[in-house]
């Protein structure tokens, strides 16, 4: 039986070249330390499919192309009077959570060509949560090459959540997506 040779992404290389070069900037004692991805989670929020369930159809095509996985969908937690939301109300929303060499793919993609296509793009906001996961929003799916027009004529907004395991610290994961691609706005000094 011939040997097949596994595929291995190009950015988990890089991070695997780059993760004792963070260890030796932030005087971590273990490489073990260095904060990385451990899952990116993408999900399209569709508050309205509970009017018009086409919607969520489109969401559900959506993620399933961009990503290449198949979306779950998402069900209320809390109620949002504002809204008109219920805690546990019918399907709002798709997520797809990726993970292993997919998920290094993905943030490749999003970086070197999604990301750039963005008109006036002038680099990503640092959102941290208090968990030290990284938040991308995406006003519209149109800049995502995957789409063909039709499939953009309905607009929906994105979520882009990099959830990181091993630091909270917010200089040292933004010192590893930086490391991954991640294009971030310039700060401005006052």
């Amino acid at each position: 039986m011939a040997d097949k040779k596994q595929y291995t992404p190009n950015l988990k290389l890089h991070y695997k070249e780059v993760a004792p070069k963070i260890q030796k900037e932030f005087g971590l004692k273990n490489i073990n330390q260095v904060p990385k991805v451990r899952k990116v989670v993408v999900a399209a929020g569709v508050g309205k499919a509970k009017d018009d369930k086409r919607l969520l159809e489109v969401s559900m095509n959506t993620l399933r192309k961009i990503t290449g996985q198949q979306p779950v969908p998402a069900q209320a937690r809390k109620s949002i009077a504002t809204f008109k939301i219920r805690a546990g109300m019918n399907v709002i929303g798709t997520k797809v959570t990726l993970r292993g060499d997919k998920m290094y793919e993905f943030i490749e993609r999003l970086n070197a060509i999604v990301l750039p296509r963005v008109r006036d793009f002038h680099g990503t906001s640092p959102n941290f949560d208090s968990n030290g996961n990284y938040n991308i929003g995406i006003k519209e799916q149109s800049i995502f090459p995957e789409l063909s027009y039709e499939e953009t004529t309905t607009p929906h907004g994105l979520q882009v959540t990099f959830v990181m395991q091993n630091s909270t610290d917010k200089d040292q994961i933004k010192a590893v997506l930086k490391e991954l691609g991640v294009p971030f706005a310039k700060e401005e000094s006052n």
